[in-house]
């Protein structure tokens, strides 16, 4: 028999992967803070729950994908009177957390709901949302290899690489080593095009060049030409990878542990924040080099 699955948070990656469970014959039962999104998933065929507690007891797998650690703790645990999904989860559930958030938060959730008889399962994911709504997620797994192999089936409609990295914990800390190389990768991204459009040089043409060597990456081919286009709308909001780099910072620092080229992309991201917000994508990073240069990149 098939686990029925309990969603709770239908963001832009959340939704997405609700309607491919949907799609792909599962039991879906769903919760959001705004009650739209719910009836939006309802018209697909999800059923809706009260509160997480509700989803939880009728639910044999559930899942959060929320924005952050004090999130996922309000949604798991609850707070101040407010039931969160240990409150109705039942015995021999699993608990998949699908956001980013702190390793120790990760740890203590893990510890409260191994109490109950419950296996969380720490499994962030990349590949953005174009990858929630392909399946094409890549998901880096922390817990139990049992528990793994029982929510292996759902995994695989929403992802097409599942790696288990280790036990509860390990997920976040892979996720959080994915964001520190995404986020240097922006900026070794956006100084070649800075350079290139000083030189003179289209910097369309140098990423064209340079993009099957040995210095392509993700956002080479992703957000380059976004940038000389002058597209700063978000495929990731500057403000999340905010937060990822402050989740990295703070548990090097737990560790002694310096990570200089981390600190310094988040603090070309603050000052990216305080002229353009929180909202606009991360390719917007070369606006800080932009502005210490004075040059601007641009194909015109």
């Amino acid at each position: 028999m098939t686990d029925s699955v309990g969603f709770i948070g239908l963001g832009i990656m959340g939704a997405p992967m609700v309607r491919n469970l949907l799609q792909s014959g599962f039991e879906v039962t769903v919760w959001n803070r705004s009650s739209e999104k719910c009836e939006t998933a309802a018209k697909q065929g999800a059923g809706i729950g009260q509160s997480p507690a509700d989803v939880a007891a009728r639910s044999d797998i559930i899942i959060s994908c929320v924005t952050a650690s004090a999130d996922v703790e309000t949604v798991l645990l609850g707070v101040e009177g407010v039931p969160g999904a240990i409150d109705g989860v039942q015995a021999g559930s699993v608990v998949v957390d699908m956001s980013t958030i702190s390793p120790a938060v990760t740890r203590e959730i893990s510890r409260r709901l191994a109490e109950c008889d419950v296996q969380l399962l720490d499994a962030p994911i990349s590949g953005g949302e174009q990858g929630a709504i392909d399946g094409t997620l890549s998901i880096m797994v922390g817990g139990e290899v049992a528990s793994l192999e029982r929510v292996r089936p759902i995994f695989e409609v929403l992802g097409s690489r599942i790696t288990h990295c280790g036990p509860s914990g390990a997920g976040q800390i892979v996720k959080l080593c994915n964001q520190i190389a995404v986020a240097i990768n922006n900026l070794a991204m956006a100084e070649a095009l800075v350079f290139c459009q000083a030189n003179g040089v289209n910097p369309l043409t140098m990423l064209e060049a340079i993009s099957a060597g040995a210095a392509g990456s993700w956002q080479i081919s992703n957000l380059g030409e976004r940038i000389v286009e002058r597209d700063f709308a978000p495929g990731f909001k500057v403000g999340l990878q905010q937060k990822d780099l402050r989740l990295a910072l703070e548990a090097a620092d737990q560790l002694h542990l310096s990570l200089a080229g981390t600190a310094m992309v988040h603090q070309l991201f603050a000052a990216v924040e305080h002229e353009s917000g929180s909202d606009v994508g991360t390719q917007a990073l070369v606006n800080a080099l932009e502005a210490l240069t004075g040059v601007t990149v641009t194909a015109k």
